[in-house]
């Protein structure tokens, strides 16, 4: 079975396109204009900085504490000059005269352009597709309603985070945080009595598509990064940090906004913000919870292991999965508690209380940058229905997770599957 990735790797011999005379004047203008005060004259309506802007108080030295190796987001080069580029470009933005006075039209396609990036951040707050996707079109009809209001002082972009984040903030008040079956105890065993109960939707962290929250055509680094950045392990770790410092980590160190950009955003000091990451950066070393695996971009030696596990699911041959599996893989079925550690578990589990999966059928997908497929278990009366979101995490050419979700009625439309299969 071929897997199709919807991911695009960084290529290490890729080399960044070089900026053009264009580019580097409106560096340069940028630049001249921050020096300038508020009350300078703008250079046109698309100037890097409105004419009017008051500094913000936060203008104080931007100073963070060093990020620790293992707890970095890897960045390249090429990456960093694309975010300076990216950057660059957003700040050119529809100003408030020309939102003011755009078509329907244009304004729509002005908010659309953010809506698969806004849902990133949002997911990797919340945990969940869905509540990310209720965050974000929370975001846009406030965006619409209060589109006057905009005054022009920051960009767009900047505009719809804020309005973003402060959702995200108020739908955390008074919640648990979303976990995986790992973080309630130790391993358990392969038996039916070890299953439990299943618990509500709200306890777990749930899977997501890539294409609804990583932006494509971007610079391939970036792409990478953000593809990183929603792995379920990461976005698990992020769980553990109050609202405000996973806002912060987030904003600070997957999106690269500067501590003066978050502070204006979130309404606080330079200080407050470096504190909050510092305080953040040090929750995840306490619990160990780095991210220091790097993405996981399937190369020709893991799209061979990926095809023969979901040959080998097929014809459920217990003998050739556990061959595939590293010494640690962890077996996990949300929305029930129990997960299993080991090959000599996971096969028990597969030869006794999962047998019934015998002859399903696998269609491949993408989520939370990792590879995965559906699962479809035979039907009474003929064909298949969906049963199960796999996802896999690897490690080499081996196997180190196998998330199964069950919640399929609302995961496979999610993901453009069908619920059942001829």
């Amino acid at each position: 079975m071929q897997y199709v990735s919807g991911g695009v790797a960084a290529n290490p011999g890729v080399q960044a396109d070089p900026l053009d005379m264009s580019q580097v004047f409106r560096m340069i203008v940028a630049t001249a204009l921050e020096t300038l005060p508020a009350t300078a004259v703008s250079v046109g309506h698309r100037a890097t900085r409105c004419a009017t802007e008051e500094p913000h108080p936060s203008r104080e030295r931007d100073i963070s504490p060093q990020t620790p190796p293992e707890l970095s987001v890897r960045r390249s080069r090429l990456g960093a000059r694309a975010r300076r580029r990216r950057r660059a470009s957003h700040e050119r933005d529809l100003t408030m005269t020309d939102l003011a006075t755009a078509p329907e039209g244009e304004l729509q396609h002005q908010l659309e352009q953010y809506r698969v990036e806004l849902t990133g951040y949002c997911y990797r707050m919340l945990g969940s597709g869905f509540d990310a996707e209720d965050a974000v079109q929370d975001t846009m009809v406030r965006a619409w309603r209060s589109i006057d209001k905009f005054e022009g002082r920051s960009s767009l972009r900047s505009w719809l985070y804020r309005i973003a984040t402060n959702v995200c903030l108020t739908m955390l008040e008074g919640r648990g945080r979303r976990a995986r079956p790992m973080d309630f105890g130790s391993a358990g065993t392969p038996e039916p009595s070890s299953l439990g109960e299943p618990q509500g939707e709200a306890t777990w962290l749930q899977p997501v598509p890539d294409a609804m929250v990583v932006p494509t055509g971007g610079d391939p680094a970036d792409v990478a990064v953000a593809r990183e950045s929603i792995r379920l392990a990461f976005v698990a770790a992020l769980q553990h940090l109050p609202a405000r410092q996973r806002g912060v980590l987030i904003l600070r160190e997957v999106l690269q906004w500067s501590a003066a950009e978050t502070a204006e955003l979130l309404g606080t000091s330079v200080a407050s913000v470096n504190s909050a990451l510092q305080r953040a950066r040090a929750t995840l070393a306490e619990r160990d919870l780095t991210t220091s695996e790097g993405p996981q971009v399937v190369g020709a030696d893991q799209q061979s292991l990926l095809d023969r596990y979901s040959q080998a699911f097929e014809r459920y041959d217990i003998e050739a999965m556990v061959v595939l599996l590293h010494e640690d893989v962890v077996l996990s079925m949300p929305p029930y508690a129990l997960w299993l550690q080991g090959p000599v578990h996971v096969a028990t589990w597969w030869a006794g209380p999962g047998a019934e999966c015998r002859d399903s059928r696998l269609l491949p997908i993408t989520a939370n940058g990792m590879p995965g497929f559906g699962q479809y278990r035979p039907r009474a009366g003929g064909g298949h229905e969906a049963w199960a979101l796999q996802v896999l995490e690897l490690s080499g050419d081996r196997i180190v997770g196998l998330n199964s979700f069950l919640d399929t009625s609302t995961l496979f439309p999610q993901f453009g599957l069908p619920l059942t299969l001829d």
